[in-house]
């Protein structure tokens, strides 16, 4: 098979690599669709994310969608021809961790695209069949891949205790952030405000639903008098975070989503005088058939969110379209063209 191969900073070719053999509970998935993450790029521009380095070549690549063309001798959940979402994060499934049903912190997650685990810029991977799900017909090839970026809203949600009239406040307004707002809408969410400095992916905010939008290139947000009970922090912006949770009202809860510096200044004194609740996210936990639902149903938009296609032979190309192209939001790869 053909497949992406980072070698380095800046460096990705083309190569041909075996087909893998699927396991006895794994299936062979012929890969579809792979929306390309800020993850991505940072693997590609840095070769690194905190802790997790680039030291041997690897595939990138972890929001894949396709069909399942084999499968491994005990693996009976999906018929040859399924279509499937795929979760890309194999636990290890006996740890304490998971068995408390926090399989997104195990010590020993296996996740596509995170050194040293190969991801789906390729044409075939291999999955555990339990984290390959069945979508509807008339959902997308893009849109079933899209699930994965929808989970880390919905993830984010949850924590957050979005529910009907919560009033929440989402920074950034780039493919996660634009996945969170309508993920809080699907809780139940009434007001709604999304912050950015890009305008076209504010107008988009619009489009799916934001009650308020706001470019902080031109606004003040503690000037807007929006009173969030709960802040979905997806710009990853150290400034922007920190003027965000001066802008949460008592008792409100702060998710911090985005990855940016490894630090943000945090106003002890807002925290502490409004008895605010911060946390980190980290992936998702039980979320594809939910999300699978909310996308098939139409109440939440993924292939709105798609602005470009690319080749298997153009994966960095479509890593680095949005330095030049601000309207661009996501970018697809086809791996199998």
């Amino acid at each position: 098979m053909r497949a992406a191969v980072l070698h380095g900073v800046g460096k990705i070719t083309l190569e041909e690599r075996p087909r893998p053999e699927p396991g006895p509970r794994d299936v062979l998935v012929q890969v579809a669709s792979v929306g390309t993450c800020g993850s991505d790029v940072h693997y590609y521009e840095h070769g690194r994310i905190g802790d997790f380095v680039v030291e041997s070549p690897l595939v990138l690549g972890h929001e894949p969608s396709g069909t399942v063309v084999g499968t491994g001798a005990r693996a009976h959940r999906h018929r040859l021809g399924q279509r499937v979402s795929l979760e890309p994060g194999i636990p290890d499934f006996t740890c304490w961790q998971c068995r408390a049903g926090r399989y997104n912190l195990c010590p020993r997650m296996r996740f596509f695209g995170t050194p040293p685990v190969d991801g789906a810029f390729c044409e075939y991977v291999v999955v555990h069949e339990e984290f390959a799900y069945p979508v509807p017909d008339d959902l997308s090839d893009d849109a079933a891949a899209l699930i994965e970026p929808l989970s880390v809203g919905m993830w984010a949600c949850g924590k957050a205790r979005v529910g009907p009239g919560t009033r929440v406040l989402v920074t950034g307004a780039g493919p996660v952030g634009l996945l969170c707002l309508q993920a809080a809408q699907a809780f139940g969410a009434t007001d709604i405000m999304v912050t950015d400095v890009n305008p076209v992916r504010l107008g988009l905010a619009r489009d799916l639903g934001a009650t308020a939008t706001l470019d902080a290139r031109e606004n003040d947000l503690l000037d807007a008098a929006f009173d969030p009970d709960v802040l979905l922090e997806c710009s990853g912006h150290p400034a922007a975070a920190g003027a965000a949770i001066r802008a949460v009202g008592r008792a409100g809860r702060i998710v911090l989503i985005g990855m940016g510096g490894d630090e943000i200044p945090l106003p002890l004194a807002h925290v502490q005088a409004h008895e605010l609740e911060v946390t980190g996210t980290f992936r998702y936990a039980n979320t594809w058939p939910q999300a699978i639902v909310l996308a098939a149903s139409g109440r939440v938009q993924l292939d709105a969110l798609v602005t470009g296609h690319y080749g298997l032979a153009e994966v960095e190309q479509a890593l680095t379209a949005g330095t030049h192209d601000p309207a661009l939001v996501k970018a697809v790869v086809r791996p199998q063209e």
